[in-house]
Order: C-alpha cells, then structure tokens, then sequence
C-alpha cells in the first residue's frame, strides 16, 4: 500500500522546526530530507527515521524495523503528533548523518 501524500505533509510539518524539511517521491513511497540530507522514510502511512545515536538518546526506547522488504532496520516513529519529539530527533539524526555526496557530473 502505497503511502498518502496528506500523511506525508504532516509528518513534514511535524518537523519543520528542525530545518527545511522536504520530501520526494522514491519508488512508490517517500523520501524525507533535513537540509538536504535524508533522514527518513515514509512508507505505507508509517515514518521511519534513520537510525542514530542521537535520534535513540532523544526517542529513548526504540521500535527499529525494516521500512520495507529487504531494507535495514530504521527507527520506526508512532509518534508523529507529538512535534517537539519529532523536531528534537530529527535534529539530532540531521546533525549525526554525513553530508550527502556531490552528483558527479554526466561528461558527453
């Protein structure tokens, strides 16, 4: 089942206060970014946040599953109404994750 994109927007909107918070459409479901660089998921209506230490200190107990057939583990996120938390543990994965690499450019 693929995920609806008012589902989406909300957990977007959930987050803004940790950065520019956007999202693209990857293979059927979505791709959630921080300042350029992605920090989630959002699959079948479920957010998944990439796992780091910073986003456990901040959710504390973690549910960490697969977002999809095949993928690692993620932390998986039930509570999306609650913005502090979500801003709080979107930061912090922000902060944690590598910056993303450039795009090589096509020669020709």
């Amino acid at each position: 089942m693929a995920s609806n994109p008012e589902f989406v927007q909300y957990v977007c909107d959930q987050m803004r206060g940790a950065g520019n918070i956007t999202y693209k459409k990857m293979f059927g479901e979505y791709g959630i970014y921080c300042n350029g660089k992605i920090i989630g998921l959002v699959c079948d209506n479920q957010f998944f946040l990439k796992p780091t230490e910073g986003g456990k200190k901040v959710l504390g107990a973690v549910i960490e599953e697969p977002p999809y057939e095949g993928a690692k583990p993620y932390f998986k996120i039930d509570e999306i109404d609650d913005r502090e938390l979500l801003e709080k543990a979107a930061k912090a994965t922000y902060d944690e994750l590598p910056e993303p690499k450039p795009k090589k450019r096509k020669s020709g």
